[in-house]
């Protein structure tokens, strides 16, 4: 894998978990926005924010689970690719000392 995929692979890994805290924050922003204009006794209201509430926590719960394996491959690649690198380093030295 080159240089130049490794790079797009990190920008798109960090793509995902920014679309995914956006896509968080205006389902929030979305939610609250409904309250304020959902005719429903306080009761009710407070039974529905319960309910999103748990649902949201569900969600990042997902979500930062999915962060965690993607800083875990991102973490593996990185040190395999130290790995290489120092293989390479070993590989010249030894040619150009003979």
């Amino acid at each position: 894998m080159s240089q130049e995929e490794r790079e797009q692979n990190r920008e798109s890994e960090f793509d995902l978990a920014s679309n995914m805290a956006w896509f968080l924050t205006g389902a929030f922003i979305g939610a609250a926005v409904a309250l304020l204009y959902a005719p429903k006794s306080g009761k009710e209201t407070r039974q529905y924010l319960a309910d999103k509430v748990q649902q949201s926590k569900d969600a990042v719960s997902d979500t930062s689970g999915s962060i965690v394996e993607a800083g875990k491959d991102m973490f593996d690649r990185g040190r395999q690719l130290v790995d290489d690198a120092a293989d390479l380093f070993d590989r010249g030295r030894k040619l150009v000392r003979g």
